[in-house]
Formats: structure tokens, sequence, C-alpha cells
């Protein structure tokens, strides 16, 4: 009577990693999606803060610059929250083709930029009020 042979446990992880390579990559896609939203609520709570009790720091004239800008982060947030589902469903479509999605670079630089136009003008308006 032969022994069975003893598999080396690093062959049998590695094999497992392989296989489990999908759902991984799924889990890692919601992940993805959730941080979407995390941002999203981010973006929808500070301009909800800056419209509602930035005018209660600034002047009567300044009122509408406040009520603006936190109106334009809860758009943000909105589209932050949009893409990212937009993101999840084309990527998860892809894995059940066996396809990669590459980077979206442009949404990333128009996120970017809008928010460091925001950004801006918060401190703008910080500025114009002390």
């Amino acid at each position: 009577m032969t022994e069975p042979a003893i598999q080396d446990p690093r062959i049998e992880d590695e094999i497992h990693r392989e296989g489990d390579a999908p759902r991984r990559t799924h889990l890692a896609n919601e992940r993805t999606f959730l941080a979407w939203w995390r941002s999203g609520l981010a973006a929808i709570t500070v301009g909800f803060g800056v419209g509602k009790f930035g005018p209660a720091i600034g002047t009567k004239t300044e009122t509408w610059a406040y009520v603006l800008v936190g109106a334009a982060f809860i758009v943000l947030g909105g589209a932050f929250v949009a893409y990212g589902l937009s993101r999840r469903r084309a990527i998860d479509h892809a894995l059940a083709r066996g396809h990669k999605i590459p980077s979206d670079d442009g949404s990333f630089a128009v996120f970017t930029v809008v928010t460091l136009v925001l950004a801006a003008l918060l401190i703008v308006l910080m500025l114009a009020t002390t």
C-alpha cells in the first residue's frame, strides 16, 4: 500500500487563490461601489452644511453664494453615487464576459477638478466672511 502524495500547502493555496479570483474581484468591485456611496454621502452632507449653516456666518449679501456652493456639493455627491452605480454595473458585465475595464481617467479628472474648484470657492467664502 502506497501512501497518498502530500501536496505542498503553498501550491494548494495558490490553486485556491487562482480559482477564487472572480469572487475576490467581485467583492473588491462591491467595496469600491460602497466607497463611491460614502464619498457621495460626504459631499451631500458638506453641501447641506454649507448651504444651510454657511449663510449664518456670512452677511445677507453672501447668502446666495453659500447656498449655491452647497447645492453644487449636493449635486457632486449625487454624481458620485450615480457614477459609482454605473461603474459597478459596467465592471460586473465585463467580469461576466471575462473582459477587463480600463480606468476611467476622464471621469476621475472631472470629479477631481470639480471638487478642487468647490474647495477653492469655500476658501474664498471663508476669507470673505472673516
